[in-house]
């Protein structure tokens, strides 16, 4: 890069030099910085349980994601501004791939102008991809966003997660899964096809390396079957094949859902589970979704020879579905109650009344049954919400 060549020149040059490729992180954010004409820099990632905002570097400090103007980026999704300590001005930009939230980005400059936003604009948006590229097989991203050493059937089920948020326009599903460093079976998947969000939550019986093993072979047959083109009915029938011919003493519960993007037609399969919620205009529409569970996943000889059913209702614009498992209800208080079904869902639907992002909800949220909690939680908690607008609406 010659002198005096920066901006989005600047940034072009960097791009096109193949030597870049193989940077890392830490010196490509401060080539890109100056190749884009910003003075300084600084990434923040957000921790396993969303708590804190950890710098790549450790020139800066940590960051609470609750009690922090970085943090209000985070949760929001916004530009925030303030004063640098050290003269000029700091931008707090929002580091998204897609829908899923990484953490921020801060823009040291002696003064914010049009240019200099847009250019920090353009460094995040070309760090999110850089980082969510990179983390897949660089463990210093994990030894970086874990504040504590994770358990082996944790560490086996989370390298089987998608990302926390996808989404499109139209719609959005997000999960969230406790506790994060000692799972026993729980685990969720989401995914988009052109035409279809395709949703399951899964909840393995026992607490244990086996149940771990039975999520993850649940996980893997479904998503063999999906993206051969199975429909709703042959997906759990893989997953009950699999584990009957893998693991014959064990069995899953879980909802499978797939929605039609363009209509809003939902259907979902119930295999021993609690059942879906639906949330329409702030408010709980009791048992909308309340249909006879079929036998959990893994046990074919209960069906007697019928098949698994299927079960189908059509979303309106803004509608909240969540799945859950019963980790989440079952969860207990410091004064010994449940958690419960009403204290759940009111959490949410005052969330929507506010407008307040589908992540952040349930970020919240899973940190409120945390923190009611006198100790670890007892069983796994994991939610998954998707929200749905037509196609031009």
């Amino acid at each position: 890069m010659t002198t005096g060549e920066t901006g989005e020149g600047g940034l072009e040059g960097f791009l096109a030099d193949p030597e870049n490729v193989t940077l890392d992180l830490a010196t490509a954010v401060a080539r890109c910085t100056e190749a884009l004409g910003l003075q300084h820099s600084v990434v923040y990632l957000a921790d396993l349980q969303q708590r804190q905002l950890i710098p790549l570097t450790d020139v800066a400090c940590t960051l609470s994601v609750d009690d922090s103007l970085a943090g209000s980026t985070y949760r929001t999704q916004s530009l925030r501004v303030e004063e640098s300590g050290t003269g000029g001005m700091t931008a707090w930009l929002p580091l998204v791939d897609g829908a899923e939230r990484l953490g921020v980005l801060a823009v040291h400059s002696p003064a914010l102008t049009p240019a200099s936003l847009r250019r920090g604009r353009t460094l995040a948006a070309l760090l999110a991809m850089m980082i969510t590229s990179r983390r897949a097989y660089q463990d210093s991203f994990v030894r970086l966003t874990r504040t504590e050493r994770m358990q082996l059937p944790a560490e086996m089920l989370r390298a089987f997660l998608p990302p926390r948020t996808i989404g499109t326009a139209h719609v959005v599903s997000t999960a969230v899964l406790e506790p994060a460093y000692d799972l026993g079976g729980d685990a969720f998947d989401h995914s988009l096809t052109e035409t279809t969000l395709h949703t399951a939550v899964f909840d393995a019986m026992g607490h244990d390396l086996p149940s771990g093993l039975t999520t993850a072979v649940s996980l893997a047959a479904c998503r063999n079957a999906r993206r051969a083109g199975a429909d709703l009915p042959e997906l759990v029938k893989s997953v009950d094949e699999a584990l009957a011919r893998w693991l014959p003493d064990q069995f899953c519960t879980g909802v499978l859902a797939q929605l039609d993007l363009a209509s809003g037609v939902l259907r979902w399969t119930n295999c021993g589970h609690p059942a879906p919620l639906l949330i329409r205009d702030q408010r709980l529409l009791a048992d909308a979704m309340e249909r006879e569970a079929d036998p959990p996943m893994g046990l074919p000889s209960m069906l007697a020879g019928r098949t698994r059913q299927s079960h189908e209702t059509s979303l309106r614009p803004g509608d909240r579905v969540l799945l859950y498992t019963d980790g989440v209800t079952e969860a207990r208080t410091r004064e010994g109650a449940l958690f419960g079904l009403e204290r759940f869902t009111d959490e949410v639907i005052r969330a929507s009344v506010t407008g307040e992002l589908a992540p952040e909800t349930l970020r919240r949220l899973i940190h409120s049954i945390l923190d009611a909690q006198p100790g670890r939680l007892r069983d796994d908690a994991t939610i998954l919400m998707f929200e749905w607008w037509p196609p031009g609406g």
